[in-house]
């Protein structure tokens, strides 16, 4: 009962956030903008429809992870429809220039939870999956070397593809299969089959207990083939992402630190190659080290990412005063800027921190369940979405290197919103399969 009262009042601090993020967004314009009121009533229905039906069919699970996403992908919303308008430092610009950015991501926001619904409502015991390994090799292998074979340049990284017309990331759909395929992989590592049993027994390992190290094999070469990938194709956030995925979800596999010490020691060797062989790697560390130096040039992104973050201060200088327009590509790499910038350094950190407690509440579902492939899953998803935020946060406000990925739920981009919602939608299943939750 205390949960469910909780859950409410969340769920109401979600609608207020929502009518006074988008009636300060009305009153920009010189008459008030009827759209954004229609836009925030939009959203109201579908967050008001999403709870109801996960809380009255499916009662079990945690209600929070669908809360805290919502949270964030409203915030997001609302910027990019301050984003969409002609308007700059307080001054209204010009009717007819707007993109109709909002449109498409409203859509991707409707899509994403429709995919979230579908997967706790339709998807059967999880433990059912775990037997796909190969497909998911496969699915892993065709999306990993999409980019690198039919993918186009943009901003250093060739990592779009065109099909039919539709631009999208293959490697964003990568990562659900990859973590799918590790899952399946490692839920066995206590327990080699046979097939690496006698590939240890060929290679004159004695003790039994030795086996299981040989089973480890092939998921490092899926790794190894992906992260080439993804260095063939300079997606440097990606390959951080896959890194930590595969890295979290093998500690927890097998206990055994010294794997995670190795697999550091062999991200660093590959890390240092990468630099010497790729001149854009040294141009993103370049520019890392000394973005000012580059700021007319190269680091023009990063330098105008910083000024806005500290022109917003504490508390921002208000939607709409700001001028996000000078950051290349503001609506998705660097949305976060734009944040901290109108709305203040006190939202970019609730943004931190509500990423934070989404992190904990995937990871809570992943304690709870007791199927060793479910739990894999739920650790890996909520590692990339949490890895994700991070990477992408320490390279807008210069902490590491700069990468081309989105925040996730907050930034424009369908990709990006269908995989995290996929993603989410996984992991509530496996919490409506715990029977621990209060």
């Amino acid at each position: 009962m205390k949960g469910i009262k909780q859950e409410k009042r969340v769920l109401r601090f979600t609608y207020l956030l929502v009518m006074a993020l988008f009636f300060n967004v009305a009153i920009l314009t010189p008459t008030i903008d009827k759209g954004a009121i229609f836009i925030g009533a939009i959203i109201c229905g579908l967050l008001c429809y999403s709870h109801f039906v996960i809380r009255r069919f499916y009662p079990d699970g945690d209600k929070f992870i669908l809360l805290f996403s919502n949270i964030l992908a409203v915030i997001g919303i609302a910027m990019i429809y301050r984003l969409d308008l002609p308007i700059s430092g307080g001054s209204y610009i010009a009717e007819g220039t707007r993109s109709f950015l909002t449109a498409k991501q409203i859509i991707f926001f409707a899509l994403g939870m429709t995919m979230f619904i579908l997967v706790v409502v339709i998807l059967p015991d999880l433990k059912r999956f775990s037997k796909y390994k190969y497909l998911y090799l496969i699915i892993t292998l065709l999306f990993m070397s999409m980019g690198t074979f039919f993918g186009k340049e943009q901003f250093g990284a060739k990592n779009w593809v065109s099909l039919f017309g539709f631009g999208f990331q293959p490697s964003e759909f990568g990562k659900i299969a990859l973590v799918a395929y590790l899952a399946s992989a490692l839920k066995d590592y206590e327990k080699p089959s046979e097939f690496w049993i006698k590939i240890g027994k060929v290679i004159g390992f004695r003790k039994e207990s030795s086996y299981k190290y040989i089973s480890l094999i092939e998921p490092a070469m899926i790794m190894m083939v992906s992260l080439l990938f993804m260095l063939a194709q300079t997606d440097l956030g990606s390959a951080l992402i896959f890194f930590a995925i595969a890295l979290t979800m093998l500690y927890i596999a097998t206990s055994n630190k010294k794997y995670v010490i190795i697999a550091l020691l062999l991200f660093v060797v590959g890390g240092v190659i990468g630099y010497y062989l790729f001149y854009h790697v040294q141009i993103r560390v370049m520019i890392w080290r000394n973005p000012w130096k580059y700021g007319y040039d190269e680091g023009h992104q990063l330098v105008q990412s910083l000024i806005a973050i500290a022109n917003g201060g504490f508390f921002g200088v208000g939607l709409g005063n700001g001028y996000p327009g000078y950051i290349p590509v503001v609506e998705s790499d660097f949305i976060f800027a734009a944040i901290c910038e109108e709305l203040g350094l006190l939202i970019g950190f609730a943004v931190i921190i509500l990423n934070f407690l989404l992190f904990y509440r995937c990871i809570r579902a992943a304690l709870y369940i007791k199927d060793k492939f479910s739990r894999l899953l739920a650790v890996g998803y909520s590692t990339m979405m949490v890895s994700q935020t991070l990477v992408i946060i320490g390279g807008v406000t210069g902490a590491i290197p700069l990468t081309g990925i989105t925040l996730p739920f907050v930034s424009y981009g369908g990709s990006s919103m269908l995989i995290s919602y996929l993603s989410l939608g996984i992991i509530q299943k496996i919490s409506e399969e715990s029977s621990n939750y209060e």
